[in-house]
Order: structure tokens, then C-alpha cells, then sequence
């Protein structure tokens, strides 16, 4: 783990009372694993993120690619909203409904290539969303190339209507015009995180979208590696948030 001086200052964030803190999951706030249902919650990170969202007055999101139900799964009852699929789907508060942008569905046609071709490339792996799908390359490496051409394939066909978005070893084919940006914009419209300044956190390009808005708002976003080495180091530094750093941040 870098040193603390190499992380971000605590003179670049809002104090308490104005920080909302909109937080990406895999390779952020858990370790990247060989499948999504293998990623560990890395012990204490669940009562940090508690400790956060009590100094921060409720206003601490996580936004993910990922399913709403499976950051539920791996951490229930944390968070205090959620964004799930890049901004699909959003739940603005503990035990309110999930609201889901109306988009296109995806094509059967590309669910039953998308099996072909896992079967044709040992190791790789579809993941069916709503209305995403998105190739998984991690265990057949070789094959990344192949399936970004069956990918682009599929979008150019379709009138803009959908895109591939690049994600760390795998491609996602999905609806256009919604991103994690999206999800900043809107969940900085409504209690407890409107009026606040967005802190956002991300490792990946599907956080760009994110971090421009983030900053488009007047907060900050931050990167791994780009300011934090690993999601060990920013999860050091968010404890140390929780606890209680210094200045504006001190206990």
C-alpha cells in the first residue's frame, strides 16, 4: 500500500455537511476477481462505509454495472442508494422502488450467438442484464478481439440504438444515452444528495462518464490507479474518512 501523502488531499473534498460520495464497486471498492460472484467484501469495509454515510448525513451511493440485487447481496442495507447497470436502474432510498429507464430489449438473436460463442471460446462467459448483455473474456484471453467484431456487428445494426462499452476484460453491449453519468445527474437531484458536492470513485472507462459529471457539478472525482494504487489503498483512505482524518475531516 502507497504511502498516505501520495493519496488524495483531504483540502480537495467538501466538508461533511456538503460531501455526497458516489462510489464505484468491482476494482473499487472490492478487489477485481475471476468471476463477479467471487469478489470478496474485504473485512471492515462494510462498518466504514456505515461510518461514512453517518458523517455524510445518508448521502453515499454505490454505482455499478452491476445488478442492483447483487449489490444488495454484498452489501445489505449499506449504501443508502444504489445505481445499478450503469445507470439503468436506480433506487433512490433504502426500501424504495426501483426505477428503470425504459429502453429497448435486448435481441434473442444475440443472447443465442452470444451461448454459441462461449461454447466456441472455453473460458469465456455471457452475462445476460435486463437490458445489457456483456461478454466476458477474463478466462480466454484470446478471444477478446474476435468478439468485439461479433459485438460491433450486433450495435451497427441497430441505428445507434445500442453501444459497446469497453470494461476491463470484457465487452458490454448495451442501450445508448445511459451512463454513469446519468446516474450522478440524477441521484444528485433528490435528499439527502442534492445540494451537496459529488465525490466520485472509479477504476475503470465505464466511470469516466461518472467522474466528468461528478466534476461538471462542482465536486471532484478520483481514479485507481490514477490517485489511489488499489482498492486496498482507497478503502485505507475511506476508513480513515470514517474515523476521522484531519481538518474539515477530523473527528
Amino acid at each position: 500500500m502507497s504511502k498516505i501523502s501520495s493519496l488524495p488531499s483531504l483540502d480537495q473534498l467538501p466538508p461533511p455537511a456538503r460531501a455526497a460520495f458516489l462510489l464505484d464497486f468491482d476494482g473499487t471498492l472490492v478487489d477485481i476477481a475471476p468471476t463477479p460472484e467471487s469478489v470478496v467484501v474485504a473485512p471492515g469495509l462494510v462498518d466504514t462505509l456505515r461510518r461514512l454515510r453517518d458523517r455524510c448525513g445518508n448521502a453515499l451511493a454505490v454505482i455499478s454495472g452491476r445488478p442492483i440485487e447483487q449489490i444488495d447481496h454484498f452489501l445489505p442495507g449499506v449504501p443508502y442508494a444504489v445505481a445499478g447497470e450503469h445507470g439503468i436502474a436506480i433506487r433512490h432510498a433504502p426500501g424504495q422502488p426501483i426505477e428503470r429507464v425504459p429502453l429497448p430489449p435486448v435481441p434473442q438473436a444475440w443472447l443465442e450467438q452470444a451461448d454459441r460463442l462461449a461454447q466456441a471460446h472455453p473460458g469465456m462467459r455471457v452475462e445476460r442484464k435486463k437490458a445489457a448483455l456483456v461478454l466476458h473474456y477474463r478466462g480466454a484471453p484470446d478471444a477478446g478481439a474476435a468478439l468485439r467484431r461479433v459485438a460491433d456487428e450486433w450495435v451497427a445494426a441497430t441505428d445507434g440504438a445500442f453501444h459497446v462499452q469497453e470494461a476491463k476484460m470484457a465487452w458490454e453491449i448495451r442501450p445508448a444515452g445511459i451512463d454513469k453519468g446519468h446516474a450522478v445527474e440524477v441521484l444528485m437531484q433528490a435528499a439527502p444528495f442534492a445540494g451537496r458536492s459529488p465525490i466520485f470513485v472509479g477504476d475503470d472507462v465505464t466511470d469516466e462518464d461518472g467522474i466528468r459529471m461528478a466534476v461538471h457539478l462542482g465536486g471532484v472525482g478520483f481514479r485507481i490507479p490514477a490517485n489511489f494504487p488499489d482498492p486496498a489503498s482507497f478503502r485505507g483512505w475511506l476508513a480513515r474518512l470514517a474515523q476521522g482524518g484531519n481538518g474539515a475531516w477530523g473527528g
